[in-house]
């Protein structure tokens, strides 16, 4: 019975013996995981050296075209463009703003009484998400704030001045990712403008020359963070940054924030505007200025963020058809753009009823039904060493990303169909295609030219069309 017991004893000691060591292994690894956590550094510190060191996320090069959307309060007036508010109250030389509403509005109303005619009763986000798709788009960026203040979102840092509060009483923003994530392959972007006008806590900013930063701390970063985990965007398009400095912006700390803990941290890529003197020095891709179209190659990723309606951003009721880029001049800036290693991001306006204009909605299938020709020479390519032929201006160069393919896009339709291009010395094995046509075209090498004879009956009056040259 004694031996009966030892054993049990044995048994029980040894038991408590590895139970206290597995605990022991335990705590020590709950420990070093803490003591890991508090000792690694993030990948991205708030430094401009530190954020520009992250890669731009490959998406957004292959992407090349975007779709840019302008909407919010100014849609109601829908005059002059979408600093009507700011043109009214500020105007000295000009009684154009004053007079518009003299005519229209009775005495005493107010920017806010516009609000209530922001009804978006004809927005449909399937429609959009359609269009969109039909453009040959890959990626949306919304309004979801202009320099209005007023938030296409429900914003819980814009009181009574938001789409839910006043107006539609929707969730703008919420409708159209919804609708572009479930129905389409497109990257869901925002728009988010740093400044507001006539927002107090802004003014009071100013007027300390910057000094303060409530507007910053209490209404922008806290506004910010909600937009980016509430609607996960995968580009965060800043604006209305140059009155003050980054500093001021804490855009270096939202930066960080948004590449290390985000939960889009590894796909988001954001633009060059936070801050004074930032715009072209800094951010994942440049804009540098709006419409901005170099036409020369730069070494760093940028955009040409620009407008159907040459002369506003958001929608004009007063425009008039030549104010209007043709389909041929949208083709042109894309292909001068991709050309130059950048992306083209193409803005519509919709009215203050949710719709999309049909001059609007043309261009857009237009672009698309081109592109569903021509948009391996556009898509996922890269710029060639030549970006402009040498012997016309009518032709520009883009290059396969396997470097097996060299596209070559024709602006202009030679007369005589005999295309001379300078830039190129072919292989005799070297083959051309006309895209959207199936036979070889004919070539031949003279002197310091590539003679290309090109089909009489493809011309078609399209807007551009494009050579395929293989065995380089």
């Amino acid at each position: 019975m004694m031996l009966f017991v030892r054993i049990i004893l044995c048994i029980v000691l040894i038991f408590c013996v590895s139970v206290k060591a597995h605990y022991i292994v335990i705590v020590r690894t709950e420990e070093e995981n803490f003591v890991s956590t508090l000792t690694k550094a993030p990948k991205y510190v708030p430094t401009w050296p530190s954020l520009d060191s992250r890669p731009l996320p490959v998406w957004y090069d292959v992407a090349k075209f975007g779709i840019f959307i302008h909407w919010g309060v100014f849609s109601v007036p829908s005059f002059g463009s979408e600093w009507f508010w700011n043109n009214w109250k500020e105007e000295t030389e000009t009684t154009k703003y004053s007079d518009f509403m003299k005519q229209r509005y009775p005495p005493n109303f107010t920017y806010q009484d516009f609000a209530h005619d922001f009804t978006a009763e004809f927005f449909n986000a399937s429609e959009w998400a359609e269009l969109f798709k039909a453009s040959g788009a890959k990626y949306v960026v919304l309004t979801s704030k202009h320099h209005e203040g007023y938030t296409l979102w429900p914003s819980k840092y814009s009181f009574s001045w938001n789409s839910m509060d006043v107006g539609p009483q929707k969730d703008l923003v919420g409708e159209l990712a919804k609708a572009i994530r479930s129905k389409t392959d497109i990257k869901f972007g925002l728009y988010h403008s740093m400044y507001e006008w006539y927002n107090p806590l802004y003014i009071t900013d100013k007027q300390n020359n910057f000094t303060t930063d409530r507007f910053v701390t209490h209404k922008i970063i806290p506004e910010l963070y909600e937009l980016v985990e509430t609607y996960k965007p995968e580009i965060i398009w800043s604006d209305g940054d140059w009155e003050a400095s980054d500093s001021y912006w804490k855009s270096k700390e939202f930066l960080a924030w948004l590449y290390n803990k985000s939960p889009v941290k590894d796909t988001v890529v954001v633009n060059d505007r936070w801050g004074s003197n930032i715009p072209c020095h800094h951010g994942d891709f440049f804009t540098c200025t709006d419409r901005f179209n170099p036409g020369v190659l730069l070494p760093h990723k940028w955009e040409n963020c620009m407008t159907i309606d040459k002369k506003s951003w958001g929608y004009r009721r007063n425009a008039v058809l030549s104010e209007y880029y043709t389909l041929a001049g949208l083709v042109k800036e894309l292909v001068i753009t991709v050309s130059c290693g950048g992306n083209l991001l193409m803005n519509v306006g919709p009215t203050k009823d949710g719709i999309i204009t049909p001059i609007f909605e043309e261009r857009l299938r237009g672009m698309g039904a081109w592109l569903a020709i021509n948009g391996e020479a556009i898509y996922d390519t890269k710029p060639w060493t030549v970006q402009n032929d040498t012997l016309t201006g009518s032709v520009w160069y883009t290059l396969s990303k396997n470097e097996k393919q060299l596209y070559a896009s024709i602006l202009e339709w030679p007369d005589d169909n005999i295309l001379l291009l300078g830039s190129l010395k072919l292989s005799k094995s070297s083959q051309i295609h006309l895209l959207g046509y199936s036979s070889i075209i004919p070539w031949k090498q003279s002197d310091n030219k590539l003679v290309i004879r090109l089909p009489a009956n493809a011309h078609r009056g399209e807007p551009a069309w494009v050579l395929r040259i293989g065995t380089l």
